[in-house]
Order: structure tokens, then sequence, then C-alpha cells
């Protein structure tokens, strides 16, 4: 894939963002983890492969909650808004960014939806991406 900057923070703007690295993938993600942290039908991460997280602004504003039963699931946001800000996932080298708090078009387009067996019944549909019960192969 392509090395990319982008740019994003938080809804009030106390946090902001900037992450360099190779655009990897785009993904829905319908788990129940992701559905209670963003209190929606599923979510919309870019992942970034070697890649540097660096907070432009409001870094003492970012906070972090880990699922304790969870591998690799933890929650980055701004304690002042609630928004979720890019975080670095050590154990994968990558950096997952909610779509979302992205500023400005996204180069790549969703590849799809995982974690579909997991979904709600009234969660978004209608669209042709392709759909896993889990992380692609």
């Amino acid at each position: 894939m392509s090395h990319v900057t982008l740019k994003g923070g938080c809804l009030c703007g106390a946090v902001k963002y900037e992450v360099n690295g190779d655009l990897q993938h785009f993904y829905h993600c319908y788990c129940s983890r992701c559905r209670k942290s963003s209190g929606t039908g599923h979510t919309s991460n870019v992942i970034l492969s070697n890649a540097n997280l660096l907070f432009t602004g409001g870094e003492s504003s970012v906070k972090q909650y880990k699922v304790p039963e969870a591998k690799r699931f933890t929650r980055q946001f701004c304690s002042n808004c609630g928004s979720s800000v890019a975080q670095f996932v050590a154990e994968m080298n990558f950096v997952v960014i909610p779509a979302g708090s992205l500023e400005g078009d996204i180069p790549i387009k969703p590849q799809a939806r995982i974690f579909w067996d997991s979904r709600v019944d009234w969660a978004c549909d209608g669209d042709t991406l392709p759909r896993y019960s889990e992380y692609p192969g």
C-alpha cells in the first residue's frame, strides 16, 4: 500500500494528531466491543502499518480504557469530549484510526465488514463489501 500522512482530532478540538505510515486497511467492525465503545452498530477504522503517531495538541487529554479480558481491545479517547482518537497498537505494530476523527478525505475506501456474525439486526448494511466472521485471512 501507499505511505500517507493523515491528520485528525476530537470533537472539542483539544486533541489533534498526525499519523505517518503505510495504508493497509479500512474496515467496518461489528464486534460487540466496537458497538459498545461507539454506541453505534459498527465502527469504521483505518489501519496503518509501520506508522508513527504524533499528538500535535492535547496529548495530556488523551486517556485509554483497556478491556481487562481482551487481548488487544483498547479504546483511546479525549477525556474532555469522549471522542475516540488514533492509537498505536504495540502488539501488532500498527496505528488504528477511527475514520470519523480524520480531517478531509481518506485515500482508501472501506474494504470489508468484519465480525459480521456479531452484528445486531438493526446494523447498517446495503452494499457489496465482503463480509467476514472475524478478521480477513
